[in-house]
């Protein structure tokens, strides 16, 4: 089990190449600062913003802790209105469903091929985090097939060739320079393009994609298990057009995203909007509900939409996460991003740094927990312990409580002797009031080698070591007279 294209423990030296990187460190907060104020003018329309936050916690916590029940309620309803239900253990058995569904469509992927085949046709993928978490892209180009992002920002990862840096703005750290130079090496249009003759460039583009697509991929943003109905949400358009237009559409979706009953959807239509980018409402809101595209049992054909529609459920870890009373709670998550805008540490370092599809304070919880904390050790350090994360999350995920839960287990499995030893005895020292002025004592002592010692030399690399007072407060104290 594992996230594709993984390179957490490799945190520090990205961190450092991203701290030296002026252009993105100015990116990235000119768009989170913009986009945290926008939150907070969209919260302050809101009387009862603490009130949906608590409603939100609560169904989620809910439904985590009877997933089992209402997993099985969607798929049968889901099943009755014409949709496929498939299980993925893990990314490989997601990636192998998913690859082996579009070879049903497109024939296949080892005859010969030609511009009028099938195979030729390329697969729409709408934003998802999941087919991210995965690897999917990478999988299908490695079946030689052709997956076409077709969110904007998404689109400009792929063309970089990189990873989403955010989870709701795939591109935060580029500037529009930046873009239009990109444009001009992939797609051949004017370095010089403004930000509307780019947009215009990517629509043109990716409508003939749209258009000659035989497969449509999309995420889920909430799947309800009262109608089997599933939930995107989007601002382009392409989400509704992935889903609609391709013969087939394939949804993708963590195990997690369920709610109970379709009125629940009222509490996290006006939370997640707001958080994610500060809007009242997303411009598109798509309930896919069943089959339209024809007579299904019940149904009444109407010759609209996919002839088929499949959804992939993909656990990934998550069922070891749910067994967790604790870490549970990260499973409440959804992927607003609210709680990387306002994070000190992703703002300076951007989403890569973080080696994984999940960036900021979610990803170093998640990550971790998905991956193993082997794999992603420095994660859960990535962190002040500020309490902004937790102040913004509109489930209330604690945040801090998970990170320092993660602290404490990576440094069971992996910390190394000198920082435990060095933790023991400051444990020692701390226990008892002699202690405590015997080590005072003692850093007046080593005080003038203490930039040339281990840790403290790479401890004091970004920040001054304190100097002790050459008299304690008690010491003082009694001598006040």
């Amino acid at each position: 089990m594992g996230i594709h294209g993984l390179n957490s423990n490799q945190f520090a030296e990205m961190a450092k190449a991203a701290l030296a990187d002026e252009v993105q460190k100015g990116a990235i907060g000119k768009a989170t600062d913009l986009i945290r104020d926008r939150r907070g003018e969209a919260v302050e329309q809101l009387d009862d913003w603490d009130d949906l936050r608590e409603r939100a916690r609560a169904i989620k916590a809910h439904t985590l802790a009877k997933l089992d029940h209402y997993l099985m309620h969607f798929v049968s309803n889901a099943e009755k209105r014409g949709v496929v239900v498939h299980w993925a253990e893990d990314a490989d058995q997601a990636c192998k469903i998913i690859a082996d569904l579009i070879d049903e469509v497109c024939g296949d992927p080892n005859a010969p091929a030609d511009s009028d085949d099938l195979l030729a046709r390329p697969i729409v993928k709408a934003k998802s985090m999941v087919t991210e978490e995965i690897g999917l892209n990478h999988l299908l180009e490695g079946r030689g097939l052709r997956p076409v992002e077709t969110d904007l920002g998404e689109w400009i990862q792929q063309l970089a060739g990189e990873p989403p840096s955010h989870i709701i703005v795939p591109a935060i750290h580029k500037t529009q320079q930046q873009i239009a130079e990109l444009f001009a090496e992939q797609v051949g249009s004017d370095a010089s393009a403004s930000a509307e003759e780019l947009t215009a460039i990517a629509r043109r583009i990716l409508r003939k994609e749209f258009a000659d697509a035989a497969v449509g991929i999309s995420g889920v943003n909430f799947a309800i298990a009262e109608t089997g109905s599933f939930l995107v949400l989007e601002n382009e358009g392409n989400i509704r057009l992935t889903t609609s237009l391709p013969q087939t559409h394939i949804a993708v979706m963590g195990i997690e995203k369920l709610l109970p009953r379709l009125s629940d959807l009222d509490v996290f239509l006006r939370l997640l909007p707001r958080s994610g980018t500060g809007q009242q409402l997303t411009t598109y809101q798509s309930i896919i509900t069943g089959l339209t595209s024809k007579v299904h049992g019940e149904l009444n054909g109407g010759g609209e939409g996919p002839a088929a529609v499949h959804v992939v459920m993909v656990d990934h870890g998550r069922s070891d996460i749910l067994s967790d009373d604790l870490r549970r709670s990260s499973l409440q998550c959804i992927r607003c991003g609210a709680c990387l805008n306002v994070c000190p540490v992703y703002k300076l370092i951007g989403g890569h740094a973080y080696g994984s599809v999940y960036p900021g304070p979610i990803g170093a919880v998640l990550t971790p927990q998905i991956a193993g904390v082997e794999e992603a050790r420095p994660l859960p350090f990535a962190s002040s312990l500020c309490g902004a994360c937790k102040d913004v999350c509109p489930v209330k995920i604690d945040l801090p409580d998970l990170l320092l839960d993660l602290r404490k287990e990576a440094q069971e499995k992996g910390g190394s002797k000198i920082e435990k030893l060095g933790f023991g005895g400051w444990a020692w020292m701390m226990n008892g009031p002699w202690r405590y002025g015997l080590s005072i004592k003692l850093s007046r002592m080593i005080y003038p080698l203490g930039k040339r010692l281990s840790p403290f030399k790479k401890w004091g690399e970004g920040r001054e070591l304190p100097i002790p007072a050459k008299k304690s407060f008690r010491e003082q104290w009694k001598k006040r007279s």
